[in-house]
């Protein structure tokens, strides 16, 4: 059965949720459309002859009567790196913070995902800016220390002083990237500034760099796009830059939705364009879902 963040009552080891969300997917992979995905878990590879022998492990030989070699970090298939926005507007809504939690736990599901299937991942936290990078690893440890900082984004409170700036911290992710890579992005693309030819401009910058960029649009879609409230009085406060409005929702209901639908079509046909896999996921969405986006891109680049 496929979990969603309504499923997860408690779950206070981020490393076990990981687990379990990704064996649960891989269990249900027979049933899916994506059943011909090969997901390996194996320490080893096969030996291709002509390779050198030095790295043979010889007791694997004489169990199975095959030649495997051992298999080191270097020796990554994908290089990945995790971009997860951390500005203020993903703190919504409260108290549990849903668009934060869901980016956080899908981005330690694939990360488990990855090193298990020997793909170095990297992560990246920003809003106003880069706010932590990790370099890029296919070890145990390394996942242990991403799911660590993972954990930190959902209960440190320091990590909502910032407003998005989502084209500027690009630009500088793009600089930052050195090597050719899959850049998976977490975002609700809020910012103060409302264009997006500023976004368009910095994923240039990242095709420009030849890497392939996954982008997951996060949002709370009961309430940020279909702007679903009761009938009474609201005040609003505009997590991004403090504004204040009190307003009925239902009187500015249908307006609020054309400028959203415009906004969503906007974003759509600007990584169309850039030839960007671009994701919604509404924070009710199966955590298979994103899952297996990944597995399509990743198909796609191999």
């Amino acid at each position: 059965m496929s979990l969603d963040l309504s499923s997860i009552k408690k779950f206070d080891n981020l490393e076990l949720l990981a687990k379990e969300l990704v064996e649960g997917f891989i269990t249900g992979l027979h049933r899916s459309p994506y059943h011909g995905f090969s997901v390996e878990f194996a320490e080893h590879k096969h030996y291709n002859f002509g390779e050198s022998t030095k790295n043979i492990d010889w007791k694997v030989f004489a169990k199975k009567d095959q030649l495997f070699v051992k298999q080191y970090e270097e020796e990554t298939n994908l290089r990945c790196t995790i971009l997860i926005d951390i500005s203020k507007s993903m703190y919504y809504p409260k108290p549990k913070y849903d668009k934060i939690r869901f980016s956080v736990y899908c981005a330690a599901a694939l990360s488990h995902l990855m090193i298990s299937q020997r793909d170095a991942v990297g992560l990246i936290g920003f809003s106003d800016g880069i706010k932590l990078t990790t370099i890029q690893k296919s070890s145990k440890s390394h996942l242990h220390q991403l799911l660590v900082q993972l954990n930190n984004w959902i209960k440190a409170e320091s990590t909502k002083s910032s407003s998005s700036q989502i084209a500027e911290s690009i630009h500088a992710i793009a600089d930052k990237i050195s090597r050719r890579s899959l850049v998976i992005l977490f975002t609700d693309m809020f910012q103060n500034s409302t264009a997006t030819t500023d976004i368009y401009e910095s994923l240039q910058h990242l095709k420009h760099k030849h890497h392939e960029v996954l982008i997951f649009h996060v949002s709370d879609q009961d309430t940020e796009k279909v702007f679903n409230f009761e009938d009474r009085p609201y005040l609003f406060i505009d997590s991004e830059n403090g504004r204040k409005i009190k307003i009925t929702p239902s009187i500015f209901k249908e307006q609020y939705q054309k400028k959203t639908e415009k906004f969503y079509h906007d974003i759509q046909q600007m990584c169309g364009k850039l030839k960007v896999d671009f994701i919604e996921a509404d924070t009710r969405d199966s955590f298979d879902k994103i899952l297996s986006a990944y597995l399509v891109k990743r198909r796609k680049m191999t």
